[in-house]
């Protein structure tokens, strides 16, 4: 039988052991045969500005998540706009997949618990985001397979679930995946982070997205999805226009809820008539 091989990247040792750094992911826990001293910096993502639609997003989740929140937030001006938003709450907690510099904004601002322990699987972003992570006690990368466990995530208390999509839906189905059937990018752990939302206690799970894709000039709310579903069945769904209450409403509210709160003005005369179509009272 054949060994299996896994090339990676870690730390110099330090006691015997070395860490895998700000990409844990699922990555194997292994003795290590072969060693390469390297020296290379880490990536960073470039800087931008916060479109002035994804402020208005920030704005819009922060009302949603109150004092004592546990977070799961991606990567991007989404994320960045809403994490700059928190900052004025307290005590708030982390749990998510990855986490950038958004999260070292939170800590500068005194908005998150003292004691609490951050929790994820990767990072990415500045250099001195890098910096604040090395050695901090208050950090654990631990494996993919923790980290977005549906029944992990659902014993965090308050867990507001905030992920972005290319497109929502009239049955609030989100497509955070393929454009024009082809994969954009992996779904991630968007549906674990879903589920496990809506099981924590006075948890919420959020999709937020600009109405308008800037880049493909569209809008981002379509009658019905033609690629993939990624994860469907949230609490809100958000964008520069409004907030949607989607869980405990039935296909007709939901629908309503999307045109008028989270769909472009020019487009919703149309939703509402294809809606109709497809059999929803809009």
């Amino acid at each position: 039988m054949s060994a299996s091989l896994a090339a990676l990247m870690t730390s110099a040792p330090a006691g015997g052991t070395v860490s895998l750094g700000t990409e844990v992911n699922v990555l194997p826990a292994e003795a290590i045969d072969y060693a390469i001293e390297a020296d290379i910096p880490l990536p960073s993502p470039p800087r931008r500005q916060v479109p002035e639609s994804c402020a208005a997003i920030g704005d819009r989740v922060a009302v949603l998540a109150g004092d004592g929140a546990t977070l799961q937030l991606g990567i991007g001006a989404v994320p960045d706009a809403v994490l700059a938003a928190l900052s004025p709450r307290r005590d708030l907690k982390v749990w998510s997949e990855m986490f950038s510099d958004g999260v070292l904004a939170l800590e500068k601002a005194g908005a998150l618990e003292s004691g609490h322990l951050i929790t994820a699987s990767f990072a990415f972003g500045s250099a001195e985001l890098y910096d604040w992570m090395d050695r901090n006690p208050s950090i654990a990368m631990m494996r993919t397979e923790t980290v977005n466990d549906p029944a992990q995530i659902a014993r965090r208390p308050r867990l507001v679930s905030v992920n972005t999509a290319l497109q929502v839906d009239l049955f609030a189905q989100a497509n955070a995946s393929r454009v024009g059937g082809v994969i954009y990018s992996g779904f991630g752990g968007q549906p674990d982070f879903v589920v496990g939302a809506l099981h924590s206690p006075g948890g919420l799970a959020i999709i937020a997205l600009p109405s308008w894709h800037a880049k493909a000039d569209v809008s981002t709310v379509v009658p019905r999805l033609a690629d993939q579903v990624t994860s469907f069945q949230h609490s809100f769904i958000v964008s520069d226009q409004g907030t949607a209450s989607i869980w405990g409403h039935d296909a007709a509210a939901q629908a309503g809820q999307i045109i008028a709160q989270v769909a472009h003005p020019s487009v919703r005369d149309g939703l509402r008539e294809a809606g109709r179509e497809l059999g929803l009272r809009v």
